[in-house]
């Protein structure tokens, strides 16, 4: 069986931690580290598409199991046959090793230890200047100081955040998202992991009730990444996505993708901000 852009089946390779997908924003083979193998986030983003998804934290992670996993998934890439077998052809090439999988990242208690097990297996393989470590974030728990630790040391290993960013007010997040918060203590949390390690914002965009996102919604997402370029905060841009597969939670039925032109031209409204987009649809 091969890997699509439309099946994150997280135990493809049946490992408890370690999974492969062919990305669409990466543009080939990423290797996803799930530290959230209970399903918990602590946001529940309307979007979703992780199955039986619930609100919590992560578990304690049994690092040396991830250690063999990392070790035991390059192994089959870089000196086996894993890409003939599994990946298509076109996207035979490995791009990154990306903290993401099934709810928050971040709120593991062993976040940093993990990013140190993903630096000692891009070592052991001679990787670490061929590939990047990407860390898929909420951005919510960047205010901890172990969290911006594991940021730190992200940036000396050369990687990169990309840091939710979908909406652009305290009630769009609220029905986007799925969590309480004001707009200006998440982008406090942005700027914190601007100054830390390179960091992309990522937006989902997707329509609802048979209507695309409304005017007021884009005007203030738009507003916020314009005080953002004026202040002058290092982000590296903007990644602009659409749903590619069926979102999971059941209050989501009524949501539908967008078409590429659609998000084609919200990727131009928001380069004229000064921004480098990205668009995936």
């Amino acid at each position: 069986m091969k890997l699509t852009t439309t099946d994150h089946d997280r135990d493809y390779a049946g490992m408890r931690y370690v999974y492969p997908v062919v990305s669409r924003r990466a543009g080939g083979v990423s290797i996803g580290v799930n530290l959230n193998p209970n399903k918990a986030c602590n946001w529940r983003c309307i979007y979703c598409q992780v199955p039986n998804l619930i609100r919590g934290v992560g578990p304690e992670i049994d690092l040396p199991v991830l250690r063999a996993e990392l070790q035991t998934m390059l192994e089959g890439i870089v000196h086996g046959d894993f890409m003939e077998k599994h990946a298509p052809e076109g996207a035979r090439v490995l791009k990154d090793i990306a903290f993401s999988g099934d709810g928050e990242s971040t709120s593991s208690p062993q976040f940093l230890a993990a990013i140190e097990a993903v630096e000692e297996a891009i070592g052991n393989f001679h990787l670490a200047s061929k590939i990047k470590i990407v860390l898929i974030t909420n951005g919510s728990l960047v205010g901890r100081k172990e969290v911006q630790e594991g940021l730190e040391l992200l940036g000396r290993m050369g990687g990169e955040v990309w840091f939710k960013l979908d909406r652009g007010d305290d009630e769009a997040i609220r029905l986007t998202n799925g969590v309480a918060l004001t707009i200006e203590s998440h982008i406090k949390n942005l700027k914190i992991a601007a100054r830390l390690v390179p960091t992309w914002v990522q937006t989902c965009m997707f329509g609802s009730d048979e209507d695309v996102p409304s005017d007021e919604d884009l005007r203030a997402y738009l507003a916020v990444l314009e005080a953002l370029v004026a202040e002058k905060t290092p982000l590296v841009g903007v990644l602009l996505y659409g749903m590619a597969r069926p979102p999971m939670l059941p209050e989501a039925s009524n949501l539908f993708r967008l078409e590429a032109p659609w998000l084609e031209d919200l990727g131009q409204r928001i380069e004229r901000l000064g921004l480098d987009v990205r668009v995936s649809s």
